[in-house]
């Protein structure tokens, strides 16, 4: 599995890259991988606020609906629209063009109980 080094990670399977006090999030290689063909992305609400843990996306493959799920309390500054015409984009570049949504993080503070990539990969085996 491509676990890139110079992201941050959560339990559920986001990926966050730090963009000063914005992160941007998708779904990793291993998530994409577990779900299969993504189908459907349904992207959160522009402007909205979610809490840290809160569902915030749903990603719908042709095997299984997956929460995605917010790694930090923020507000959704940006979507990736080129998802509701090819949610495959999550299949074939998840840490590119694959990326969800940009969230403005109330507090950077929160990024330090995330993981790193050595500590995903153990985590994933």
């Amino acid at each position: 599995m491509n676990v890139p080094d110079d992201l941050l990670y959560t339990e559920s399977h986001e990926w966050v890259r730090r963009e000063g006090d914005k992160i941007r999030v998708g779904i990793t290689d291993h998530a994409q991988a577990e779900l299969t063909d993504v189908v459907y992305v349904e992207l959160p609400k522009m402007g909205a606020s979610y809490e840290a843990g809160g569902t915030i996306a749903v990603v719908e493959s042709v095997k299984a609906a997956s929460d995605i799920y917010a790694p930090a309390k923020g507000t959704v500054l940006e979507v990736n629209k080129a998802l509701e015409s090819n949610p495959a984009l999550i299949n074939t570049d998840p840490y590119g063009e694959g990326w969800i949504y940009v969230l403005k993080v109330d507090d950077t503070e929160q990024l330090k109980a995330l993981k790193d990539a050595a500590a995903y990969r153990s985590s994933i085996g």
